[in-house]
């Protein structure tokens, strides 16, 4: 049995008793980064064997984790935080899984962007969910795509590159897209802004960019003041 397990996205209590028994009771636990892994089992004395499985080894490792998997094993895969496959590693190996007919269970859990969509007030009955822009090539590609949108997109983006993504898309989107942004979320300095892009470059040239950011753009029949 494969276990795919989510983890906190910031506070360690979002972690449900479930998750914790499993990553008790399995004989390994699969880690994006074992140290940062290990400060949450640390936090409850859970003293289950790590071992890495990240972008750089998934590949490598997936076929001797199913051999493991299919002679018995019981093993949970963990992301450094929130749900695994969610813009981290491990489809590949639950491809694998699947493939081999290794039962594979994932639980209910932490997902960064779930509370990001609450917390903006936008109607979420539709959204699309893009994880990372490229960094280089095709980001200005996808933003024209976006602009063409008609349900919410989501977006992850690092503290380093959040004004670079307002300045590049503001020739695209506009002065009048509205676009709510999180960031911090469930940790002590919790933000949640909204407003158009002027707004928010102006908020985070002022204000220094810090965590990670989910970025909620809006659908386009839905607009506000260029002046807002």
């Amino acid at each position: 049995m494969l276990y795919i397990v989510p983890t906190p996205i910031g506070n360690l209590e979002d972690i449900t008793l479930r998750a914790l028994r499993i990553l008790k009771e399995v004989d390994f636990i699969l880690a994006e980064d074992t140290r940062q892994t290990q400060k949450l089992l640390n936090h409850y004395n859970i003293t289950t064997k790590l071992s890495p499985y990240h972008k750089f080894n998934e590949r490598n490792s997936c076929d001797r984790i199913v051999a493991q998997l299919s002679s018995g094993a019981t093993v949970a895969l963990v992301s450094d935080c929130g749900t695994p496959c969610i813009s981290d590693p491990g489809y590949i190996l639950i491809e694998a899984c699947v493939a081999a007919h290794v039962k594979v269970e994932c639980l209910p859990g932490p997902t960064a962007f779930v509370p990001a969509i609450v917390n903006s007030g936008f109607d979420s009955s539709e959204f699309l969910f893009l994880g990372f822009l490229p960094h280089k090539k095709g980001r200005e590609t996808l933003l024209k795509k976006i602009d063409h949108e008609d349900k919410l997109v989501i977006l992850y983006e690092s503290p380093h590159r959040i004004i670079k993504f307002l300045e590049q898309a503001l020739p695209i989107l506009g002065d009048t897209r509205r676009i709510s942004i999180s960031r911090e979320l469930s940790k002590k300095f919790e933000e949640s802004i909204q407003g158009n892009i002027p707004f928010l470059l102006n908020h985070f040239k002022t204000h220094e960019p810090r965590g990670e950011f989910v970025i909620i753009v809006d659908k386009k029949s839905k607009e506000i003041k260029a002046e807002d």
